[in-house]
């Protein structure tokens, strides 16, 4: 019996959003686990040494933080996953699952859409007053917030609580936990 051949699900092209993207070769369904982000795993004090000259002002690099001990850098032995462009609405998500990233539709892919993920790149107190332009979103998405930068935190404001019993309290809804992955890991 013949092997049946089974089409690539993406292709590498030109991106309209940033350089290179990666883009449905066919139909991808909701759920589908599409890649491994691949790379040379190395420590964060070793990404550090190995982007020292880096241009500060340059938001490019292929730095995937899995935890406080290890990087993927894809820019050494890494994939198409790393031509994912940010998306602030993303049609992907990243999953870390023991140490290794996955990327995974969130919903439904159309043959020849461009495959995106919100990057959600952790802020810093020391970043500079134009971080936000250095890191500026070209994504297009209606809910774009202009930046790759995970949303700033703003200053809470003071108001008063209406007292509500037990019965009739809604329970908060708590965001899903998820690690986030960080283009810029030494610039911590």
């Amino acid at each position: 019996m013949p092997k049946r051949v089974v089409a690539p699900l993406i292709r590498v092209r030109n991106s309209p959003i940033h350089g290179s993207g990666v883009f449905a070769a066919r139909r991808i369904r909701k759920g589908t686990r599409i890649l491994e982000y691949l790379g040379d795993r190395i420590s964060h004090k070793a990404a550090d040494d190995r982007y020292q000259d880096h241009d500060p002002n340059d938001n490019h690099t292929f730095l995937f933080i899995i935890d406080p001990r290890t990087v993927i850098d894809a820019g050494v032995g890494g994939n198409e996953a790393r031509f994912i462009n940010h998306s602030c609405d993303g049609n992907c998500e990243s999953v870390i699952e023991k140490r290794r990233v996955w990327i995974e539709c969130v919903r439904t892919i159309q043959k020849g859409e461009e495959l995106g993920y919100d990057y959600e790149i952790g802020r810093d107190k020391d970043d500079p007053p134009d971080v936000d332009v250095t890191y500026a979103c070209r994504c297009g998405s209606p809910k774009c917030r202009g930046t790759m930068l995970w949303p700033a935190k703003r200053p809470e404001r003071r108001r008063a609580r209406a007292k509500k019993s037990k019965s009739s309290a809604k329970p908060r809804a708590r965001p899903r936990a998820r690690k986030r992955p960080k283009t810029r890991a030494r610039a911590r």
